[in-house]
C-alpha cells in the first residue's frame, strides 16, 4: 500500500484526533438540554492540566501549590468562547460595566458520585447553574453541571439542589487555586460575585456559543 492509499484511508475514515475545542459538538440533544464537556482535570489531580488550544492535546498547567482539590470534575464547554457577548451577560446580571471576556471556551465544573482518575476525556452533562467568577476584570464562570445518568447528582435540575457544602468547596477552590505563598494580604484576584441558576447557566452558555460563533466560524 503507498502513501496515497494510506492518506486516502485516514482522510475518509477521521483518524486524525480532533481537537476537543472545535472539533466536538457543544450541544448532545436537538432540544439543547445537554452539552458535551472536556474534562482537564480529576479531583485527584495534584498538577494543574488544561488544554493547549492550538494542537488539542492536555499540557501541565501548573503543580497545585495547596492541599485543597476541586472537588468536582473540571473542564470546558466545546465550540464556546468568552469575548463581548459573554461579559455583556455578566454586566447586566451584576450591573456593572467594563468587563471583558477571558478568551477562553466557557468553563464547567461536573458533579458525580463515580471516582475518575484520568483526565482528558469527554462526557455528556446537564446544566443546573454556575458561578459569577470576576478574575482581574476578565469574566471567567464556570458552569455547574452535573453528568448524565449519574446515581446521586443525575436528577438535580437546579443549583439550590446542590448541597451547601459542595458549593463552599467550589468557591473555596477558585477563590485560592491562584494565591502564592507569602502574598497572603495582597488583594484578592478572584471575586465569586454570585451563583447563578439553571435559566442563567444557559444564558451564559449561549452566549459563549454565539461570541464563538462569531470569531470562529466566519
Amino acid at each position: 500500500m503507498d502513501i496515497k492509499e494510506i492518506l486516502k484511508i485516514v482522510k475518509e475514515s477521521n483518524l486524525f484526533k480532533a481537537n476537543p475545542w472545535h472539533g466536538v459538538e457543544l450541544w448532545c440533544d436537538k432540544n439543547k438540554n445537554i452539552i458535551n464537556v472536556y474534562i482537564e482535570i480529576v479531583p485527584s489531580n495534584r498538577v494543574k492540566y488544561e488544554m493547549d488550544k492550538k494542537t488539542g492535546y492536555l499540557k501541565v498547567d501548573r503543580p497545585q501549590k495547596y492541599s485543597n482539590i476541586i472537588p468536582s470534575l473540571y473542564g470546558f464547554i466545546p465550540q464556546t468562547y468568552s469575548k463581548e457577548m459573554s461579559a455583556e451577560v455578566a454586566e447586566k446580571a451584576l450591573g456593572r460595566k467594563n468587563f471583558v471576556g477571558d478568551n477562553d471556551p466557557i468553563d464547567i465544573c461536573v458533579l458525580t458520585d463515580r471516582t475518575i482518575v484520568q483526565s482528558d476525556f469527554l462526557l455528556e452533562a446537564i446544566p443546573i447553574g454556575g458561578l459569577r467568577m470576576i478574575d482581574n476584570g476578565e469574566v471567567d464562570d464556570k458552569i455547574i453541571a452535573v453528568l448524565k445518568d449519574d446515581a446521586t447528582y443525575g436528577d438535580f435540575k437546579d443549583i439550590k439542589d446542590v448541597p451547601v457544602k459542595l458549593l463552599d468547596g467550589l468557591k473555596h477552590y477558585f477563590q485560592t487555586y491562584k494565591e502564592i505563598p507569602g502574598e497572603s494580604n495582597a488583594a484578592p484576584k478572584v471575586e465569586i460575585a454570585e451563583i447563578y441558576g439553571f435559566n442563567e447557566a444557559l444564558e451564559v452558555i449561549n452566549a459563549g456559543e454565539r461570541d464563538y460563533l462569531k470569531y470562529f466560524r466566519c
